[in-house]
């Protein structure tokens, strides 16, 4: 096994996004890139390139009459995947499919003991459901891959933890009444910023009451309030002992955000993955992926995800 952290980077990701003026634009690879390149880390870290997500692997989080609906959108290049914030540019759906694809790639690398920790910067589209697209999001990378785990590896207890800004609400709705997805969400209170979702009160249902923890925070929260935060989100993962972490690590939570209203720094990032990795270490024989979900000023994401890596290749 590499004690390297696995980093995808690629121009089949890079391609996810949706142009000027969209907030989501495809020059977000390349911020992050040139911002890990200067962090120092050669010899720590390796590349991975990642591969087309198969049909049949989109169809373990996905409907197939939606998949098919990106399909024709995506061929004919107009149109809109949802009401009005995700556009079907021409070839969103090679470039959703590749995401998925390198969150795939690096749960084999980890699953296979090659790696322990790996970063996919483009993933982490949190808000796709399981019949549509929502928020930017076109297929669900992170949802997919709890199947796939589950598929693939006969994983039972898979941990999926969001420090977005926004509620990963495609993840939660997607597996609301799953007990066995332990879901964990630090975001901006729903009433000052979509979706509108991830409420204390939304716990799970059915069998799984009690198996997803949101914690809204008000806008203006800086890393006091997330360090706060933190200490149950640290207690719950612990205590829930999970076999395979899934972090969602959006940069939008960072103060300066164009679309969001919270004020952490990158520190809240590194911190929160360092804690992660140490509860997959106790818990998952080291196995995290982290995903770099949303995040529109370019600095901060740059920093943050950096950061991110930075944290894995210290707790290796």
């Amino acid at each position: 096994m590499s004690e390297n952290v696995l980093v995808y980077r690629g121009e089949e990701i890079a391609a996810y996004g949706f142009g000027d003026p969209h907030p989501f634009g495809t020059d977000r690879h390349d911020v992050f890139q040139k911002e890990l390149d200067r962090a120092g880390l050669e010899g720590a870290i390796d590349y991975g390139h990642p591969r087309p997500a198969l049909v049949d692997e989109l169809a373990l989080f996905h409907t197939a009459d939606y998949i098919d609906k990106v399909s024709r959108l995506s061929a004919i290049g107009k149109g809109w995947l949802d009401d009005g914030d995700t556009p079907a540019v021409p070839g969103i759906y090679d470039a959703a499919s590749a995401v998925v694809g390198a969150v795939l790639c690096a749960v084999d690398e980890v699953m296979h003991n090659n790696y322990r920790r790996a970063f996919i910067p483009i993933a982490g589209l949190h808000h796709a459901a399981r019949d549509r697209a929502a928020g930017f999001c076109v297929f669900n990378d992170c949802g997919i891959a709890a199947e796939y785990l589950r598929k693939e590896f006969g994983l039972r207890r898979i941990a999926y933890v969001d420090i977005d800004a926004h509620h990963g609400d495609g993840m939660f709705y997607g597996f609301e009444g799953d007990p066995d997805l332990i879901f964990a969400d630090i975001h901006e209170d729903g009433q000052y910023l979509y979706p509108g979702t991830g409420a204390a009160s939304e716990t799970g249902s059915g069998r799984a009451r009690g198996t997803k923890l949101n914690i809204p925070i008000a806008p203006g929260a800086d890393d006091g309030d997330f360090h706060r935060a933190w200490t149950q989100v640290e207690s719950y993962i612990d205590a829930a002992k999970p076999e395979f972490i899934l972090m969602q690590a959006g940069a939008d939570s960072l103060e300066g955000d164009p679309i969001t209203h919270l004020c952490w720094t990158e520190e809240a990032h590194a911190y929160a993955a360092s804690s992660l990795c140490r509860l997959a270490d106790k818990h998952c024989s080291g196995r995290i992926i982290a995903t770099g979900g949303g995040g529109y000023n370019r600095s901060n994401l740059a920093r943050a995800w950096t950061r991110v890596v930075q944290s894995f290749v210290e707790t290796r």
